[in-house]
């Protein structure tokens, strides 16, 4: 009997990948077409041409495969905020902000999909993260130590809450201005935030670092 081939335990099968990349793209393209809630297993695997077993020889359940559908995009997201400089001292909103949300406005039926009503909880979950993990990097990079006199645990945890704070400020931004019809450009809303971000009212212009 022939010996068995092995792939080195770094390698994965290319028809493996090639399988999870087919069952990404159709959880992407139905995402894409419908609220996630609606979406199944089976409609994944009628898309992707693949039987249903096969789905779950890759993961654990829908959400799991979206997940991982989404990690690509979440990922080039969080890139994006990590070139915004949120303790950027100017008045003016930095470019790379607007950025942000010229990303956000390029894949807006998507993010409209995933983080509405019928989107997906682990997919914002995730998100959240990421953002927070960029924005407590930026946070301690310009030494936002939280100012509890010296404790170094206690500072790391201020540091986070801040971080989470500014994330879920995104997140919840991001979720209502993809939803608006006829709402704000990308650029108008990244000033808009940007003048929150700072501490500037509406009704008396931007202030300066706080």
């Amino acid at each position: 009997m022939p010996k068995q081939r092995t792939l080195p335990a770094d390698r994965v099968d290319p028809r493996v990948l090639r399988t999870r990349a087919l069952l990404r793209e159709a959880a992407l393209a139905i995402a894409a077409e419908r609220d996630v809630e609606s979406m199944t297993i089976a409609d994944i695997a009628e898309r992707a041409t693949v039987n249903r077993a096969t789905v779950y020889q890759h993961y654990r359940d829908r959400d799991a495969l979206l997940l991982d559908a989404m990690e690509e995009e979440v990922g080039r997201l969080a890139r994006a905020a990590a070139r915004c400089p949120l303790t950027h001292p100017a008045q003016c909103t930095p470019g790379e902000l607007a950025e942000l949300f010229r990303h956000v406005e390029t894949n807006a039926t998507l993010y409209r999909r995933m983080l509405g009503p019928g989107g997906s909880a682990r997919f914002v979950n995730r998100l959240r993260e990421l953002l927070a993990e960029e924005v407590a990097a930026q946070l301690g990079a310009a030494g936002g130590d939280g100012g509890d006199g010296g404790d170094g645990r206690g500072a790391t945890a201020l540091l986070e809450l801040r971080a989470h704070y500014l994330a879920g400020a995104f997140v919840g931004v991001f979720t209502r201005w993809v939803a608006m019809t006829g709402g704000p450009t990308a650029e108008q809303a990244a000033e808009e935030v940007w003048g929150l971000l700072r501490g500037a009212s509406p009704d008396r212009g931007a202030a300066g670092p706080q």
